[in-house]
């Protein structure tokens, strides 16, 4: 029986509704639009805003700061990767459970190696992670820096990097701080400053509900799925990060079912999502660096040109500030320190596509007003145009 195609136009249609893009298809509040797309990156904390923003039907920072920091909607904590997310609150215990308590797990064990340079042992750390957890309930909210105050164990030094260039003694602090954050013991609360800080308070966490893996991993598995399928098994284990036995059990748990992609691969969708999805009418959008759309994927070419990617992308793996038109990736924007908004296509899209471009352009404009915004990670073509 011949699998059922999914060509590359039709996963740009997908894209495109299910990631809030397509015209008519933006999103009430911030919490529609994390749960839309699984999570949102924040190793930049404007990522964050800058992608909620570009999916409300009225893009207000307000509306981001009401989920993150007042109803706390939406949880701020490392997942897939080992990266730094913002996740809907409902959806933090699966992330933990399928992914998070392994690094947690190795998180602990490393930081009790470099403790033991030190003398120092899990009797030690136990005392600490008390001590510190009990802290930030008694006052509600701290940074690091007041709670290494008040708090004398944070403040023992450890040997990082040993055997390295890089092996120094440190305070314990910021890794006994990650620790409890990988187990939810605590969480990041507001930032230290404006909203494109990446330094945060540290408030009370509720823990995270014990859920089996295996039964965390089909959940993560299957809400990554109706976002981004279909999709490739690699795909699934390099957004994961898990190995390639947990994504195939995964698939295995949701009933996948496989379907054939553009270039033949196979791909993986829902088995209620089988349905052809019908074009959308012509969209453009400029997404920030780190958008989850642009690194939903491993393999990417059917949305982003190998001659473009080089530019749009740092040495690390890190995609910048992108322009879509029509589900491709066709150019990069940034904003200038005088608060200029440029954008560049990096191939002939059309009169039709730069119009269009030129009003989400506008549009990002008037949203960021006398905000200034510069990635955490530059690109080769962001550099290159803020430069005039």
């Amino acid at each position: 029986m011949t699998s059922r195609v999914v060509n590359d136009g039709e996963r740009r249609a997908r894209l495109a509704r299910r990631h809030l893009l397509a015209p008519g298809a933006r999103a009430a509040s911030a919490e529609a639009v994390a749960d839309a797309l699984v999570a949102l990156h924040a190793t930049d904390a404007a990522t964050v805003y800058l992608s909620a923003l570009a999916r409300l039907e009225k893009p207000e920072f307000g509306e981001v700061e009401r989920a993150l920091y007042d109803d706390r909607t939406l949880v701020r904590m490392h997942g897939m990767r080992q990266t730094l997310f913002v996740v809907p609150a409902g959806l933090a215990a699966v992330v933990q459970a399928s992914t998070t308590r392994e690094m947690w797990a190795k998180e602990r064990g490393s930081l009790l190696k470099s403790a033991a340079d030190a003398g120092l042992d899990a009797a030690w750390l136990e005392r600490v992670e008390a001590a510190t957890v009990a802290e930030v309930r008694r006052r509600g909210a701290a940074t690091g820096a007041e709670l290494g105050t008040s708090v004398p164990g944070l403040r023992d030094q450890v040997l990082y990097g040993k055997g390295t260039k890089w092996e120094a003694w440190q305070p314990a602090s910021g890794r006994v701080l990650r620790v409890l954050g990988f187990d939810g013991a605590v969480v990041r609360g507001r930032p230290v400053g404006t909203w494109l800080s990446s330094q945060h308070r540290w408030e009370p966490g509720n823990g995270h509900a014990e859920i089996a893996v295996a039964e965390a991993q089909a959940e993560l598995a299957r809400r990554w799925l109706h976002a981004f399928g279909p999709a490739t098994e690699a795909d699934l284990k390099w957004w994961t990060g898990w190995k390639v036995t947990d994504a195939r059990k995964a698939l295995k748990a949701v009933g996948a079912a496989q379907v054939t992609l553009g270039d033949g691969a196979a791909g993986w969708v829902l088995p209620d999502d089988l349905e052809q999805v019908a074009p959308t009418e012509p969209w453009a959008a400029l997404l920030p660096g780190l958008d989850p759309t642009a690194m939903g994927w491993q393999g990417r070419e059917w949305y982003l040109a190998d001659g473009i990617r080089p530019r749009l992308f740092d040495r690390a793996g890190n995609v910048g500030p992108t322009v879509w038109w029509n589900g491709e990736v066709v150019g990069g924007w940034t904003q200038r320190a005088d608060g200029t908004l440029v954008t560049t296509v990096l191939r002939d899209v059309g009169g039709d596509a730069e119009a269009a471009i030129a009003v989400e352009a506008e549009r990002l404009r008037a949203v960021l007003g006398e905000h200034r915004v510069t990635p955490r990670f530059r690109t080769p073509l962001e550099r290159e145009i803020s430069e005039g």
